[in-house]
């Protein structure tokens, strides 16, 4: 068993399985205590709640992750992660009903992304309605941590309080998170694999924030157990639900006579080894477009014209739909920074 796990506050049954060897850890008084006192709030929260499955399963990653409802129509807040670089995505809601999710769109800047489930009237936090939450409060964390919940088995539940609001320094593996802004650190070990994506809320149920992905401190090596607040990411939230920041699906816009390639931009990405390769610059041709823009290898583009390219082939199909004589955005990502340019092949 996870060492993390084993010391935290659970409030509900997380598994038949887990819960014999928890019940020896954790004294069936106070448990049972816990579950009187936060029942209903859970149980409103529940059906809120989903499991996502996708890419994983391979050198020891996760094929899952949590994800919450923040619409009637089925849209789905998650983290961005490897678990949803899969040509299927499966949602699993609460009451085990199973749904092919489609990514909608993501931010790479602050590590969301929305997935779209058919729905009607679907149980959903609204994040508008989210709050602040102060240092000391009790919070509760919702998610699908191990797995465990395959089916109409609810998400896990543990409780704590709020301990510090600070600026995230952290890193995953020997890489830097992207996210930078303000999270709240959690007194309870929230940050357990397939727990990223979670919600977290006060003691009433409503929304506080969103469980981040298992990172460890830059400063300590100690494993951070955060969630990132629902102000910091409502603004891309929006972008994405209006359209701003998606997946620019397969079109049928007439391409032009004339469009954009790599060749005439002056660059050339990695070889396109699987159907969705990141598109990382390779090589860059000294005093083209891409050369006078800055763009050096070893960059990955993360947006073309305001569609996000999570792959080559997305780059490569955005090019071919842009007039060669049209000014074209371009962000790329350099380390953990983020630039936008414009780029026109006269210039």
């Amino acid at each position: 068993m996870n060492k993390r796990l084993a010391t935290s506050k659970l409030v509900l049954r997380a598994g038949a399985g887990l819960s014999i060897v928890l019940a020896m850890l954790l004294s069936t008084a106070s448990i049972s205590s816990a579950q009187d006192s936060f029942k209903p709030v859970v149980d409103s929260v529940q059906p809120k709640m989903v499991k996502i499955n996708g890419s994983g399963g391979f050198r020891g990653l996760e094929s899952y992750q949590s994800g919450l409802l923040i619409s009637a129509e089925g849209h789905i807040l998650t983290v961005w992660s490897y678990v949803l670089d899969s040509d299927v995505i499966t949602v699993t809601l609460n009451n085990g009903q199973r749904h092919e999710a489609t990514l909608l769109g993501y931010d790479p800047r602050i590590e969301i992304a929305i997935l779209k489930i058919d729905g009607d009237e679907l149980p959903n936090f609204n994040v508008d309605e989210s709050v602040e939450a102060r240092i000391g409060s009790t919070v509760l964390a919702f998610s699908n941590l191990f797995g465990i919940a395959t089916g109409s088995e609810s998400t896990s539940v543990l409780h704590g309080i709020i301990a510090a609001k600070t600026k995230l320094t952290a890193r995953s593996g020997a890489m830097e998170s992207n996210y930078r802004g303000n999270v709240y650190i959690v007194d309870a070990m929230i940050n357990n694999p397939g727990a990223a994506g979670g919600a977290v809320t006060d003691r009433n149920g409503q929304l506080i924030g969103i469980i981040g992905k298992e990172l460890k401190d830059q400063r300590t090596n100690t494993w951070l157990n955060f969630s990132i607040p629902i102000s910091e990411l409502a603004g891309s939230i929006h972008d994405i639900r209006s359209g701003k920041m998606v997946v620019d699906a397969a079109t049928s816009r007439q391409p032009p006579a004339e469009p954009m390639t790599p060749k005439l931009l002056g660059f050339a990405l990695v070889p396109n080894v699987v159907s969705k390769t990141p598109p990382f610059i390779d090589q860059v041709v000294e005093g083209t477009a891409f050369d006078r823009a800055g763009i050096r290898p070893d960059d990955l583009i993360v947006e073309i014209g305001g569609k996000m390219t999570p792959s080559c082939n997305d780059v490569l199909r955005l090019l071919s739909l842009i007039d060669r004589d049209a000014t074209m955005s371009v962000t790329y990502q350099r380390g953990r920074r983020f630039y936008s340019i414009d780029i026109q092949l006269n210039r």
